[in-house]
């Protein structure tokens, strides 16, 4: 067993798929891997570091930005880079008596209830109905540049690896086949797919082109400081996947090879990608390895076959598996302290022999999870995550 490790070496370690000293820990390093507003409060004040003024690094799923001091109480090995403009993004908004509403760089409309609210949900899709090629070609695409934030990022790159921190640097959100969901409406692509395939690879084709150029720069002046990148989009849901195996591998795989190749080509060596992907992927999963996924975030543990046991028997020595650490649509908000504990040791029992895996929850810490399930999580890790 390796001891006295580093943030980094401990990370590095384990996605070469070898043992440190601990399994490495996630919170807050991306907008997948993060804990809401009103939970990081309540954790605040657990932890006796209340404070008034949170910024919140994603409006959409209301995620708060955790302190360095947090991070550090909770040795938390990870640190993010988010030159996305939509991390930290703070748009215009407007209000009616119900709703307060936002538009996003893309041009997609999103609103949020004023009581009972949690997340802003879209409800305006710009190249919803009719589309053809000149419609796409027409349309009043963002460019690159405009999304890559860089400003500070080299510093604060600079200081994470002085601190021997392991860097993951941020996307620019949705995937190409994600975003097409969001620009057309989910009726419609899906009727694109199955109606006018050629359409929807013509949407997928400029939202590649778009994602290409943005780590084009980002990585050209980042690259050197990080050793994940993070790359993603939903291919899953409850049961299995949003296209059957078959029009992905057609569709859609083609298009990941291209994105992850134009990575690696462009990344110094070693770099990682984590690919997150919501949902059962177990059918894909041979093709996610093949087009050069490195790392599977989140590992939806209540999804159809995505058994944390079978995955790492079946996987593991090609993947390494970030999150997953503890269900959160049911034990994390909904369990006893006891059934967290359990939970997370079962799930360190399925992934951390042989290395390979980064703990994290399953997606983002919801806002109604109680503080002493929070803490559980945590300490049954510390107590319970070393090799």
């Amino acid at each position: 067993m390796a001891e006295n490790l580093t943030s980094e070496e401990r990370v590095k370690l384990a996605l070469q798929h070898k043992e440190p000293d601990r399994v490495p820990f996630d919170l807050g390093s991306t907008l997948v891997t993060g804990i809401m507003l009103p939970t990081y409060k309540r954790l605040l004040t657990y932890l006796g570091m209340a404070k008034e003024d949170i910024p919140v690094i994603d409006i959409i799923q209301q995620l708060a930005e955790v302190d360095e001091d947090v991070l550090q109480r909770l040795k938390v090995d990870i640190r993010g880079l988010m030159p996305s403009i939509l991390a930290g993004e703070k748009p215009e908004i407007t209000e009616d008596n119900d709703y307060t509403y936002f538009t996003d760089p893309w041009g997609i409309g999103w609103k949020m209830p004023k009581v009972g609210g949690y997340y802003y949900d879209m409800y305006k899709h710009p190249l919803k109905g009719e589309i053809n090629k000149k419609k796409i070609d027409g349309y009043s695409w963002p460019k690159p540049a405009e999304f890559a934030r860089l400003s500070g990022l080299k510093e604060k790159a600079k200081k994470f690896n002085e601190q021997r921190k392991a860097v993951i640097i941020g996307s620019l959100g949705g995937g190409f086949f994600e975003l097409g969901f969001w620009m057309r409406s989910f009726e419609d692509f899906y009727m694109d797919f199955a109606a006018d395939p050629g359409i929807a690879c013509y949407l997928m084709d400029k939202l590649l082109e778009i994602r290409m150029a943005y780590w084009d720069i980002v990585l050209k002046e980042l690259g050197d400081y990080i050793l994940v990148v993070m790359e993603g989009q939903d291919l899953g849901e409850q049961k299995g996947t949003m296209l059957s195996p078959e029009m992905y591998r057609k569709y859609v795989k083609p298009r990941e090879k291209k994105l992850f190749s134009h990575i690696k080509k462009i990344a110094p060596e070693p770099t990682y990608i984590f690919f997150h992907t919501c949902g059962s992927v177990y059918e894909v999963i041979p093709d996610l390895i093949e087009v050069g996924v490195d790392i599977l975030n989140p590992v939806q543990v209540s999804a159809a076959k995505m058994d944390t046991a079978r995955l790492k028997k079946e996987f593991g020595k090609e993947l390494s598996f970030w999150g997953g650490g503890v269900d959160t649509q049911d034990i994390l908000p909904h369990g006893t302290p006891q059934q967290v504990k359990d939970e997370v040791k079962r799930r360190i029992d399925d992934l951390a022999p042989g290395g390979g895996f980064v703990f994290n929850t399953v997606h983002n810490i919801q806002a109604d999870v109680p503080v002493e399930n929070l803490m559980a999580m945590w300490e049954t890790l510390q107590e319970y995550g070393v090799y």
